[in-house]
């Protein structure tokens, strides 16, 4: 039995492994569809780069996730995921399936473009070509360039679908880094590239020329000039201290004391001589003397 389901519904998945298939209605001025598939964690991004199967990293790592070439049946054309549910890692909590456009068949295309876009989802381990579920994905501003279709999640033990139709104005690039992947600039903006791996092998790549080699230069050591004392400020006191060391004051004698030895007298002190006195006259002769005196 198909469910045909509606934007937001689920349905259990009894399958192991499933197909999820794009199908649109090719015609003149209609691009291309890439479908990419993204195996995320419970905190909603991938764990690394190589969780992101895509047109330019077709195949996971492991093996359990790839991406089929486009096929052309009678009613239109598709695009395919394959995963295996059943031996993913645990880490894995969801698989979800995007839709992007090739620019290069009709350049400023969006998904209004696009006509009779659905997703069908088959169990991969049987022989019916009945789908499990369908959802008709229908973009809702016309300027979608790229689509969350619907998503493989875990529930308890098991696995159930989601219909999402999801869009983004922003591409593939836009989608793919909202779950964590790492978009290499210097690829085309419609062609990210995981930088854990890509389907290009270094030994593919044109040798990068060698950078051009300048002459080589002595270096002249600058000319030392000599030493040069740095001027210095005369010295300052302390704040508050005297600019200069004055003279000790003269010691003062203790009240009552006699005053020190000075050109002036003390007081009611007799003067000194005002002269020297005056040298003997060598004419003078003591008066004669009595005869006690007189030498026998």
């Amino acid at each position: 039995m198909t469910h045909a389901m509606m934007k937001g519904a689920n349905v259990p998945l009894d399958a192991t492994a499933v197909r999820a298939v794009l199908r649109w209605t090719p015609g003149p001025g209609i691009p291309d569809v890439d479908a990419s598939a993204l195996l995320v964690g419970s905190d909603g991004r991938v764990r690394n780069d190589e969780d992101f199967v895509f047109y330019n990293q077709v195949r996971h790592p492991s093996g359990l996730v790839r991406k089929l070439s486009m096929k052309r049946i009678p009613e239109g054309l598709t695009d395919t995921i394959v995963a295996d549910l059943s031996h993913l890692d645990a880490s894995v909590d969801r698989v979800v399936i995007a839709a992007s456009l090739d620019l290069d068949s009709f350049e400023g295309a969006t998904f209004a473009h696009v006509r009779d876009l659905r997703i069908l989802l088959y169990d991969a381990t049987a022989a019916s070509d009945e789908p499990l579920a369908h959802f008709d994905v229908k973009p809702e501003t016309g300027e979608e360039t790229a689509v969350i279709c619907g998503e493989v999640y875990r529930r308890g033990e098991g696995w159930k679908f989601r219909a999402v139709g999801q869009g983004y104005p922003t591409g593939l690039i836009g989608l793919a880094t909202q779950f964590g992947i790492s978009v290499d600039e210097s690829e085309s903006p419609e062609a990210p590239a995981a930088t854990a791996s890509g389907p290009a092998s270094p030994a593919s790549a044109p040798p990068a020329p060698a950078p051009a080699q300048e002459p080589a230069t002595q270096a002249v050591p600058p000319t030392a000039s000599p030493a040069q004392p740095f001027p210095q400020p005369p010295a300052q006191p302390a704040y508050g201290y005297p600019h200069a060391v004055p003279p000790p004051p003269q010691a003062q004698p203790t009240y009552g004391y006699p005053q020190p030895a000075s050109g002036q007298p003390a007081y009611g002190y007799p003067q000194p001589a005002a002269a020297a006195a005056h040298a003997p006259d060598p004419n003078f002769r003591l008066p004669p003397q009595g005869p006690q005196f007189i030498r026998g």
